[in-house]
């Protein structure tokens, strides 16, 4: 069996960003942190007895949402409620998601002794300018201050959000984004490109964006700054000191299974090989999902003729790439399925083949669209 991973999905946030696809809520009222703690509880069972789970939980990522808009009690509870019900890695990965204008740091300190070993902030920019275009509800400095607590609190593995391809967005705002990150020395910096999703104050209202070239040479430049201090690329938008990967993240693009709980969750549940790989879906309504949790979802079983381009759209964003005995061990299939694809894209300099790794090139990551649809049954 491949390995498990949780994933939990607090909605609520302080407000609805206009670019944000995710399924989150803005907060209106005083939030129902207990009777979510006990749904999610009860939702994590019901999965556990349903695919009858005896594996150990590598990582946790505590998602949304803004889930440290919840108490230390609260999350010391799930916490807690997980740990009685199933198997945990003994070094476990813990991440929160957390957002700079949430951040006190009495509250961090007790987020750290709870377990949770790893924070992930959402920053976007430095830039207080940038962040109003954004919609975003805190300033670059509480960002910077945001950082600074959590070195303080004791965490040795954050991760930094930074967005570029702003609207508003003038030659140097990304690379000094870029360089006070670095400054504030996190584990972990994800950089990645603002698009505009469907479902989106953004998508239905698109406001002006740099041109193509710009946002490709901001890119570009910014990979380089990256590089120089430290931070090796080992997926299209994550950058990390050596050893300090996302190990929640690499597990999702290994095609690791994963459970999710949680109102809009999704997760990915081997049964068997190849006919049972299920994905799993959660109610996106909150007030649906705490009636319920159990009995509201929905679940879907791959088709094998999905297979390959499952697996490859996860595994291309990996810098190193996969083997084709890891293909074989995570879908039960043949390596013959994956040609004449493979074949086609290394013969365009889209994919080579190194010491038993298929793995994009730099032009097959410029064109990852191409190179994905290849593999298309």
């Amino acid at each position: 069996m491949p390995p498990l991973s949780l994933y939990v999905h607090i909605p609520w946030c302080i407000k609805k960003c206009p670019y944000c696809d995710f399924n989150s809520h803005a907060k209106k009222a005083e939030l129902p942190e207990s009777a979510y703690i006990d749904a999610l509880l009860n939702d994590l069972t019901a999965d556990l007895e349903r695919y009858a789970i005896t594996r150990p939980i590598q990582s946790i990522f505590i998602g949304g949402g803004t889930p440290s808009l919840f108490s230390p009690e609260s999350l010391d509870r799930l916490i807690a409620g997980i740990d009685r019900r199933t198997a945990l890695d003994k070094d476990i990965e813990i991440t929160l998601e957390a957002n700079p204008g949430t951040f006190e740091s009495t509250k961090f300190k007790e987020f750290k002794a709870l377990g949770i070993n790893r924070l992930s902030i959402g920053v976007q920019s430095f830039n207080d300018g940038l962040l109003t275009k954004l919609g975003r509800v805190h300033s670059g400095q509480e960002a910077v201050k945001a950082a600074e607590i959590a070195h303080h609190a004791g965490f040795t593995h954050f991760n930094l959000d930074l967005m570029f391809g702003l609207p508003g967005a003038i030659p140097g705002d990304s690379e000094k984004d870029v360089a006070t990150a670095i400054a504030l020395k996190p584990a972990h910096i994800s950089f990645y490109q603002l698009t505009l999703e469907p479902n989106t104050l953004f998508h239905k209202y698109p406001p002006k964006l740099p041109d193509d070239d710009f946002i490709f040479a901001t890119q570009k430049h910014c990979q380089g700054l990256l590089a120089d201090n430290g931070y090796r690329q080992y997926e299209i938008s994550a950058y990390s000191q050596p050893g300090k990967e996302c190990r929640h993240n690499v597990n999702y693009w290994q095609f690791g299974d994963y459970l999710g709980i949680g109102a809009g969750a999704h997760g990915k549940i081997t049964e068997a090989l190849p006919n049972q790989i299920t994905r799993t879906f959660k109610p996106k309504s909150p007030e649906l999902y705490l009636q319920n949790p159990s009995q509201n979802g929905s679940r879907l079983a791959i088709a094998i003729h999905d297979l390959p381009i499952e697996f490859i759209m996860n595994q291309l964003r990996l810098r190193r790439g996969f083997t084709l005995a890891h293909y074989q061990s995570m879908t039960g299939l043949p390596a013959s399925t994956l040609q004449p694809a493979l074949s086609d894209c290394q013969t365009q300099g889209l994919i080579t083949l190194e010491n038993g790794y298929y793995a994009c090139t730099d032009k097959g990551w410029d064109f990852l669209d191409t190179v994905l649809g290849k593999f298309i049954a």
